[in-house]
Formats: C-alpha cells, structure tokens, sequence
C-alpha cells in the first residue's frame, strides 16, 4: 500500500493570488501628494507619451503601483489605465580624489485611459 503526500502550498503562490483580489489600499490624501515627486522629462519619455498615452513620473521609492495610481488619479484628476514601475540604480560619479554614488530612485509609467491627458504646461 502506498501513501500519499501531500503537497504544501506555495506561500508566493497565494500570496500573489490573494493581491488580485484584495480591496484598494487606503491612503490618507496628504500622504498621496507626496507620493508623486516629479515628471521625468526625456526623451524616451516624451516617446512614451505620444505612441502609448503614458506619462512618466519619478516617485518615492516605498511607493506601491496602487497607491502610485491614487495619487496621479487624484492629483490631475484623470483615469488611470495602468501603472508600470521600474527602480533606477544611481550613478557611480568620482571627481579627483573624491568618489561617489548618486542615490537610488524609482520611475513610474502611468498609462491614462482613453480620452484622458495631463497637461503640464499650464493654460494658455
């Protein structure tokens, strides 16, 4: 007669499985306003920009993609789509005798939904 193992679950398994369908994470709004740090303008960006309705923007580096998808939502009043996230290693910079290293930082890509855009120049 042979026995039966079974088989133990993978934490990361659930765990994934149990983020898609938690509820949105609530933020105080204050917190929100300091989440967002600036645009990132460049070239690649403004690509981006004009080919997949994707805005870039530099962000906290503790920041999570729902909670990067409130703040821009409730910042420029507009719907999100999706948000992308990508942490950018710094640079290793050495003057003369001195060395150093910039700091890590993370960058976000946000995708707006149809019909939707953010203007950072202003009225006119």
């Amino acid at each position: 007669m042979t026995v039966l193992k079974r088989k133990k679950p993978n934490p990361r398994q659930s765990a994934a499985r149990d983020e898609k369908s938690a509820p949105p994470v609530k933020v105080n709004d204050e917190k929100l306003f300091h989440v967002i740090l600036a645009p990132h303008v460049s070239e690649k960006s403004t690509r981006v920009a004009d080919k997949n309705r994707q805005v870039v923007f530099e962000v906290r580096r503790d920041a999570t993609k729902p909670v990067i998808k409130q703040a821009v939502e409730m910042m420029f009043n507009v719907q999100v789509e999706a948000v992308t996230v990508t942490n950018v290693k710094g640079k290793n910079k050495q003057t003369g005798r001195m060395a150093g290293r910039r700091q890590d930082w993370k960058k976000a890509y946000v995708r707006l939904k149809p019909g939707q855009d953010i203007n950072f120049v202003g009225m006119q």
